[in-house]
Parts: C-alpha cells; sequence; structure tokens
C-alpha cells in the first residue's frame, strides 16, 4: 500500500504542476475565432523585440525569449497594460524558449512569430530570390515551426515582413512569397498536431498595398495551400490627435472592405508627434474599424534609438514605464471588450475568392499564379521533418513576482509586481490597473462565461484533473 500511496500524491503534485494553457485561436472567414468558445479574437498587441534586429546575433545564445526571469518581468507589464498577443521578429530554433513561451501563455498572451531574420539566408533576398529559396533557408524557417508548434498560445507565424517595398520587388517577389507560405503550411500539416496560421506583413506602400494583398490572399484552383491565412499592415498614418478621415483610415477600411481572411496593423504607433497620445485606439476598435480589421500591434514595447518603445529596459534588469505605457493604458481601458468578442457569421462564412490576373490592378505588379517549385531537399524536410528538431514544450510557471526592480512614469518603484496566471480558457484584457504604485487589482481576463472564476493560478482544468485523482484515491484507500 505505500507504493500506491507514493504513487497517489506523485500524481496529485504532477496536476498541480499541471500548466495552464490558453485555448487555440482559429482563422474562420475574416475573423480569428477561439476555437472552443468560438468567440471572435481581436489582437491587443505589441512589438516585443528587446535590442531590436541589431541586437539579435547568431551563436549568442540569446533571443527575446530565451531569458524566462525577463520575460516574467515584461508579461507583467503588458499583463497590466491589456495586451494578449505579442510580435517578436528574430528568434533562434536552437534555443530553448519553453520557460517564456509558458509565462506568456500563463498571462493569457499569444505569440505572432516571425520565421525570418536580418542574418545572411535567413531571409528571402529579393535581389537573388533563386539562390536565397533554397533547402537550408527553409531547415531554418521549419526549425521555427518546431520551437513553437507545441504551444497553445502561438497563434500563428509570419512568412515574410515588408519583402514587397522596394521598386522592382512587386513584380519578382511575390511567387516567392507564396511559395514559402505553401512551404510553411505543409510542414505545419505534416508535423504539427493542429493547424497554425500562416500570414504575411505588408508595408503600407499604397501604390501595391492592395495587389500585394489580394495575390497572397486568393485561392489557386480552389485550394488555399499556398494562399495566406492573415494578412498584417505595418501602419504609421494616424499621427497625433487626427480622426479617422484626416489618418487615412477611412481609405484603408475601403480598401479591404471585401477581405476574405483576418487583417491587422501588424505595427503601428507614429511618434511624429511626442508624447503618443493613442487616438487611434478607439477607432481602431470600434464600428468604423472591427467590420474589417482583427486589432493591431503597437511598435513597440522597448525604447531603442528611434524613439517607439514604452518601457525602458537596462543592462541590470531593471525597467522603467515611459509616459506612452500610460497613454496607451488609458484608451485600452476604454474598449468594450465584450463588444469586440461578438462573433458575426457572415464574416466567418467567408471564402476566397479566385486568383486571376483580373484581381491585380498595377500593371508592372506580377500577375502569374505558378509559383516556384520547392528547391532541392526541401520536399525531403516536409516529408521527413528536419534533423534533430528542437521541439518547444509547456512547462510549470511557479516563479510569479518579479525579482527585479520597475519604477513608473512617475519614478517611483512599482511594488508587489508579478503576474497572475489566467485559468484555461481566457486571454489577457485590459483591466485598469495602477501602474504608479504598489499591486492593485489583479488581472483579468476573459471568458465564455462572464467573470473569470478564481483558480489560484491553476487552471480549472487543472483542478479537475485534482479532483478526480482524489476520488480514485479515496476508492484505493478505503478498500484497502
Amino acid at each position: 500500500m505505500p507504493s500506491l500511496q507514493k504513487l497517489f500524491f506523485s500524481l496529485i503534485a504532477l496536476a498541480i504542476a499541471t500548466v495552464s494553457a490558453v485555448q487555440n485561436i482559429k482563422v474562420q472567414g475574416s475573423d480569428f475565432v477561439n476555437n472552443v468558445t468560438s468567440d471572435r479574437f481581436q489582437i491587443i498587441g505589441i512589438a516585443y523585440q528587446p535590442g531590436g534586429s541589431a541586437g539579435f546575433k547568431a551563436g549568442s545564445g540569446i533571443d527575446p525569449l530565451s531569458n524566462g526571469t525577463l520575460c516574467l518581468r515584461d508579461a507583467a507589464l503588458m499583463q497590466r497594460l491589456g495586451i494578449n498577443t505579442i510580435r517578436v521578429y528574430n528568434l533562434d530554433p536552437s534555443l530553448n524558449h519553453d520557460m517564456c513561451a509558458s509565462i506568456f501563455n500563463a498571462v493569457g498572451i499569444y505569440m505572432l512569430l516571425d520565421v525570418n531574420s536580418p542574418l545572411p539566408n535567413e531571409s528571402l533576398n529579393p535581389g537573388d530570390l533563386t539562390s536565397s529559396y533554397n533547402s537550408a533557408y527553409l531547415n531554418r524557417v521549419f526549425g521555427i515551426v518546431e520551437a513553437f508548434k507545441n504551444f497553445p498560445n502561438t497563434l500563428g507565424f509570419f512568412s515574410g515582413n515588408e519583402v514587397v517595398q522596394f521598386p522592382g520587388s512587386q513584380t519578382n517577389v511575390p511567387p516567392y512569397l507564396r511559395a514559402v507560405t505553401r512551404d510553411l503550411k505543409n510542414y505545419i500539416a505534416k508535423h504539427s498536431s493542429r493547424n497554425i496560421p500562416v500570414g504575411y506583413s505588408a508595408a503600407d506602400v499604397r501604390d501595391y498595398l492592395a495587389d500585394t494583398f489580394a495575390y497572397l490572399s486568393c485561392a489557386t484552383d480552389g485550394s488555399t495551400d499556398d494562399r495566406i491565412d492573415f494578412f498584417g499592415l505595418n501602419s504609421y498614418s494616424w499621427c497625433g490627435d487626427v480622426d479617422f478621415q484626416t489618418s487615412g483610415y477611412d481609405v484603408l477600411v475601403q480598401m479591404f472592405a471585401n477581405t476574405t481572411i483576418p487583417i491587422f496593423f501588424s505595427e503601428y504607433g507614429c511618434n511624429e508627434v511626442e508624447p503618443r497620445i493613442w487616438t487611434e485606439v478607439l477607432a481602431l476598435y470600434g464600428p468604423n474599424m472591427t467590420t474589417v480589421m482583427s486589432g493591431g500591434i503597437v511598435y513597440e514595447y522597448v525604447q531603442e534609438a528611434n524613439n517607439y518603445g514604452l518601457v525602458d529596459l537596462h543592462d541590470n534588469g531593471t525597467a522603467a514605464i515611459l509616459i506612452d505605457y500610460d497613454n496607451l493604458q488609458e484608451q485600452y481601458n476604454k474598449l468594450d471588450i465584450q463588444q469586440l468578442q461578438s462573433g458575426n457569421s457572415s464574416a466567418t462564412a467567408l471564402t476566397s475568392p479566385r486568383c486571376s490576373s483580373d484581381l491585380i490592378a498595377a500593371s508592372d505588379f506580377s500577375k502569374t499564379f505558378r509559383i516556384p517549385s520547392i528547391p532541392s531537399g526541401g520536399q525531403d524536410l516536409i516529408d521527413n521533418g528536419i534533423e534533430n528538431p528542437n521541439v518547444g514544450r509547456l512547462v510549470p510557471v511557479t516563479e510569479t513576482a518579479v525579482n527585479l526592480d520597475v519604477y513608473g512614469s512617475n519614478g517611483g518603484r512599482i511594488n508587489d509586481l508579478s503576474i497572475q496566471t489566467l485559468p484555461d480558457d481566457q486571454s489577457n484584457t485590459p483591466n485598469g490597473q495602477d501602474t504608479t504604485g504598489s499591486t492593485s487589482a489583479p488581472p483579468s481576463g476573459t471568458s465564455s462565461g462572464g467573470e473569470p472564476t478564481s483558480t489560484s493560478g491553476v487552471g480549472q482544468a487543472s483542478i479537475n484533473l485534482v479532483l478526480g485523482i482524489i476520488a480514485v484515491g479515496v476508492f484505493l484507500f478505503g478498500h484497502a
């Protein structure tokens, strides 16, 4: 009997340590949708790339999601702000990202991940597409899939970022973007237990923006295998205290009015007028735009030389909130989250148009939908998987208190900063927490069942598992 008792208590310990997980998000028509509750998911996001692209170095052993201590600090500040999604640009697929990904999962924050990097041979070269599109490149992008496919908070992958931008790129690049998208989707279908969306992030080059979207989002011969699942737009046209019309947002809404896939701002936050007051937030999440747009990603979390940051990070691990953070939080706290989650049956029932040259307006934009064949060695990677993949997995998040000093925009130290693990069916939402003093009310979450249920940091599924194990134990010991 002692062995049974040991097994019993070991199972209880394991169940308590079971990681609470967000629900997967899927693409349904022109909406992101919670796979379990069917609530619409609107991205309330932020770009997260400490050190910027220049700070990403091969072999350094460091990328934005490799240090759990720093991720805990940043996740706590993002949770207070109301963020539900981060975008991470440059990642090393050979590093361990388990703790950081699990921390963001625990606080209800999803991840949108770029598969490319600025390092040589780790992205398409618009000036040498044939040579840069090779099996070594595919091995790298498939490595990102392996590293993040098992995390339930992986929202999607960007197959490219602002590749159609410079003169001449509109003619030659689009077929290769569809090819990389095809390869990623085929690899995910073969090696992931769930479908993970793949999309593209476009520069706001108005001459080619509509054509880029039309080219990448249509279906060839009734198949969506090489079509993007979502479209991101890096737009900085709302500067200062302008409005829906003077910012040009009305033009964007009209341009994408007939979208059949989710569209969102993959970057926004013009800083020509400082401090930023973020009046575009109420427009982006208001009735004029939510019929077309699925939210946006603020640029950016970390203060760099370009002065877009919300938080100033220091080499010793301390951090200071900037006034732009406070101003953004003030706007987020005005959002009607329940309204944003309301589904739209007509939006989720849409299907992509058939690819045709008639979809393309510009005379110098690619009109051929015959995309490049997979390069030599690429199909073997898809069929058999990459060699020695670094496969990520959820791990228990046992530390919730931030042990690094963080200061508010008023210079005062924020006391008792910590994360709160949310129940299984919740994503993070704006919650009105004060970031100038000690911790106030805990972060709220969103659930199909109304108000969040307190679970002391353990997901409801974990609680049910514990109760089930206890019931078995009572039965066993009662009949000993």
